[in-house]
């Protein structure tokens, strides 16, 4: 063990839930909080779950005290119900979060984005991703780590019609040169590449598109 200690926000989601097993079942963390809406049905003597209100995450400033942090926040606008709720959850969270962890003496930040993010974008969704790296990249952390996956495959636990059409498109087409980083990618290769590239003790901020993710997470 290094003594080191991990923060994961996200942890029941396709890659977060995939990255809390890593945390746990790996050496380089003797302590891993998970900061959750409701218990994670997770039993390891690493693991401290607590159970948190995201929009009074300031009232829990001692958990943040951590070495390294994950985020893997996100949510669709069906389950949000409204793009403020998804605006919310997707970078006002994460922000906080990241502002909490950087007070509490983290050294580094690991975040999921979005392959389009572009704060300038029309669209809703790549606006949204490229506000909140904008406002993360603004968060003085010693290493900033940003990953752009494309589509996520994997077993989630609410099913997303639109993501399996897409998925039965995408898993089929040769996605060689400039359309490769176009391919899916499973959940738990984001998670694997997220896990080593923060044991790779870098500097700076670095951005991972889908293809290079799929090259480290293997």
């Amino acid at each position: 063990m290094t003594g080191k200690s991990a923060l994961i926000a996200g942890s029941t989601g396709l890659i977060g839930n995939g990255l809390l097993h890593l945390l746990l079942d790996g050496e380089e963390y003797e302590r891993v909080v998970a900061i959750v809406r409701r218990p994670l049905e997770v039993q390891h003597p690493k693991l401290v779950e607590k159970i948190v209100d995201f929009d009074r995450l300031e009232e829990n400033r001692e958990i943040f005290a951590v070495d390294d942090v994950y985020c893997c926040l996100g949510t669709t606008i069906k389950k949000a119900k409204t793009k403020e709720a998804m605006w919310k959850i997707d970078v006002d969270y994460p922000v906080t979060i990241a502002k909490l962890a950087i007070s509490g003496g983290a050294r580094q930040f690991l975040i999921v984005s979005s392959m389009n993010a572009n704060p300038d974008s029309r669209l809703f969704y790549p606006k949204m991703k490229g506000r909140l790296e904008k406002e993360i990249k603004e968060v003085p952390f010693d290493s900033t780590s940003i990953f752009r996956p494309s589509l996520l495959l994997g077993e989630r636990k609410e099913s997303r019609f639109g993501e399996q059409a897409a998925a039965a498109i995408f898993t089929r087409l040769p996605f060689k040169g400039p359309m490769e980083k176009y391919r899916a990618i499973e959940g738990k290769t984001v998670a694997s590449a997220m896990y080593r590239v923060a044991q790779q003790h870098n500097t700076g901020l670095a951005i991972y598109p889908s293809e290079q993710i799929q090259r480290i997470g293997e």
